[in-house]
């Protein structure tokens, strides 16, 4: 019994992660009715907050592509502004400037 409640469970959220009823339902050997049932069977244990619908993680997919995305362009301006620094430094470091002075 604990075996087709597992069954029943995972079945239910491949549902829930955006698999069509009749698809799963046909991997599992079921009705697609019987797949619905266990959404709600599901649903009713585990509450609709338990589990994000396709559209809320696309969603959140797309948040966290654009934050990647943001993150990587911080870390390329950071490598730039140190390799500026470092090259200031450098500059400062030699005992004559870069431009000489005039003579008169």
């Amino acid at each position: 019994m604990g075996h087709l409640t597992g069954t029943r469970e995972k079945a239910a959220q491949e549902v829930l992660s955006g698999i069509k009823a009749a698809v799963v339902a046909r991997k599992y050997g079921v009705t697609p009715s019987t797949v619905n049932q266990w959404v709600r069977d599901y649903r009713e244990a585990h509450g609709e907050q338990d589990h994000p619908y396709p559209q809320e993680q696309v969603e959140e997919l797309k948040r966290l592509v654009e934050v990647e995305q943001k993150y990587e362009k911080a870390v390329k301006m950071l490598g730039e502004k140190e390799l500026e620094i470092e090259i200031l430094r450098e500059l400062l470091k030699k005992p004559t400037p870069a431009y000489p002075k005039k003579s008169r």
